[in-house]
């Protein structure tokens, strides 16, 4: 592969990686920020080589566009290479998918980002706990999931249903529902 195409290639792969969230929180770049005017033109070397790479496809963009993909080179340019590693991972991974499945996975996408923020924090935070489970207990999990998966509608909505009102219920509430069940399972071994 050519360096051009390598450039713009990790450029896109950034540029998916970031929709996926993981740097959604990035830190600033030591970079003073541009006029809102400006945002979408290359402001230097760098910048000017990457839309020089491909003039049609960048005159093409709207400004919009133009910042997004600025934003995203100037954020893959601060990573170190171990990160762009990750990220150049997640895109062979990605284009290896089935049709399919790279849909679903920009439907995905597509709904992270229309999530509000406070949201997709406290969504990494789950994960960052899941991913700090140790690995017999993240499969125990996976392996939950994938049957909840394999459940008729009706049972997956009626086990969501009663998730939600657990979630819904007091630590005396739950307390109680415990015996309860407990009872009730008692009750069930108990009959011949």
């Amino acid at each position: 592969m050519t360096r051009r195409r390598t450039h713009f290639a990790a450029a896109l792969m950034l540029a998916l990686f970031l929709l996926c969230g993981r740097y959604a929180a990035a830190p600033a770049y030591a970079q003073a920020p541009l006029p809102p005017d400006a945002a979408s033109e290359p402001a230097n070397d760098a910048e000017r080589q990457l839309a020089g790479q491909r003039p049609r496809e960048w005159a093409q963009l709207t400004p919009d566009q133009r910042t997004q993909v600025l934003q995203n080179f100037r954020r893959w340019q601060s990573m170190n290479p171990a990160d762009r590693e990750k990220v150049q991972q997640n895109f062979e991974t990605f284009r290896n998918l089935p049709p399919d499945e790279r849909k679903r996975v920009l439907e995905g996408l597509r709904r992270w980002r229309e999530l509000p923020s406070e949201r997709r924090q406290q969504l990494q935070q789950q994960y960052a706990h899941y991913r700090s489970l140790p690995p017999d207990q993240r499969e125990g999990m996976m392996k939950r999931y994938q049957q909840f998966e394999q459940l008729p509608p009706e049972q997956r909505q009626r086990m969501l249903s009663n998730w939600h009102r657990w979630q819904s219920m007091t630590p005396e509430q739950r307390q109680e529902a415990r015996r309860r069940f407990g009872l009730w399972r008692q009750h069930l071994h108990q009959q011949p």
